[in-house]
């Protein structure tokens, strides 16, 4: 490969959807908001589209994830659909199996199992949950090549199955904001994501040991790392830095212990906070591309090249279904401009 071929690697766009309800809207129109963007997303060329699994939030509907992942699958034709992530711990990996099998069962070569070890909820929450308070994270490896096995062909004598499930060779993904999980994808051979659009402090340190330590398996030959960032375009800097104060209260009211529905943007959101709390946010968003589609171009060209990404996947909490739309069809536009950064090992 000549070097300028090297250098024209387009990275593919995918969607995060936290499902987002609006102050004023209720869980059932965040679901129809959430089918009308996957449809879109599809037509649009983004190459999958996670849901995640959060609990007792008001402002986010994918608590049941796989259950809203069979709703948008029933709803798209091609588009790969997927959790970003299921949170393993706060389930046996039997049921996962199970529920991820009969997914890909129902629409088959379309279906990601992403995996996190956080709770996604709160202590009181977790217990609600049912989870076993002690030992949880540290089960996590063990959890994991469990659900593999279930996704295995069938050995003689397996007592316990998945069905669905077996056999189906379900693709699993690690997701993390720290370490441990870019070093548990590394040993296991498993695609690896970044929530580096809430918590980036870790990316290139994460990124560097999955890349270094990385094994192949029977899934994956070679690393493949992606990186979630929040994308906020518009026809203009100022009204997407507008649309983007929506994430930012959300984020300071999920600090200050007050989560909720996702606010409608402000004019001034200096007015809504102290300077700490405005420096806190802005570190945990920092990986966040907001402006019109010359300004997203360049940041979205600039974050590949830094990580190195191998497939960029896309968040944003935008107070209005319309602009929301607007946005990811701005970012669609960049696909195949977008150049990733290839490796010299």
């Amino acid at each position: 490969m000549s070097e300028a071929n090297a250098k024209n690697i387009p990275v593919p766009f995918s969607v995060l959807d936290l499902a987002p309800v609006p102050q004023g809207k209720t869980p059932a129109n965040a679901f129809q908001s959430s089918l009308e963007l996957a449809q879109h997303a599809e037509k649009w060329g983004y190459q999958r589209y996670w849901l995640a699994e959060h609990h007792n939030m008001t402002g986010i509907a994918s608590a049941a994830t796989s259950v809203l992942i069979g709703f948008i699958a029933a709803g798209t034709k091609t588009i790969r659909l997927g959790s970003g992530g299921v949170m393993l711990p706060n389930h046996s990996p039997l049921v996962i199996a199970e529920q991820f099998g009969t997914l890909a069962t129902l629409y088959p070569d379309r279906i990601d199992l992403g995996l996190g070890r956080a709770p996604g909820t709160d202590q009181r929450t977790m217990m609600a949950l049912r989870r076993h308070m002690s030992g949880e994270i540290d089960n996590f490896p063990q959890d994991v090549q469990e659900l593999q096995h279930y996704f295995a062909d069938v050995k003689p004598e397996q007592a316990v199955q998945a069905v669905p499930g077996q056999g189906l060779h379900v693709p699993i993904w690690l997701l993390g904001s720290s370490l441990y999980s870019a070093q548990l994808a590394a040993a296991l051979g498993l695609p690896f994501a970044f929530a580096s659009h809430f918590a980036p402090d870790m990316l290139y340190q994460a990124l560097s040991i999955y890349r270094s330590k990385f094994k192949p398996s029977a899934q994956l030959q070679k690393p493949h790392a992606m990186v979630c960032i929040n994308a906020i375009a518009a026809d203009t800097d100022e009204e997407a830095r507008r649309m983007f104060t929506s994430n930012q209260q959300q984020f300071i009211n999920l600090r200050r212990g007050k989560p909720g529905k996702l606010p409608a943007p402000v004019d001034n959101i200096e007015s809504l906070w102290s300077p700490q709390e405005s420096f806190g946010v802005d570190q945990a968003l920092r990986l966040s591309v907001v402006g019109n589609k010359e300004t997203v171009r360049h940041g979205l060209q600039a974050i590949a090249r830094e990580t190195e990404a191998d497939e960029l996947m896309i968040n944003g909490q935008i107070f209005d279904h319309t602009a929301r739309l607007h946005s990811f069809d701005i970012v669609s536009q960049l696909q195949g401009e977008i150049f990733k950064q290839p490796r010299i090992d």
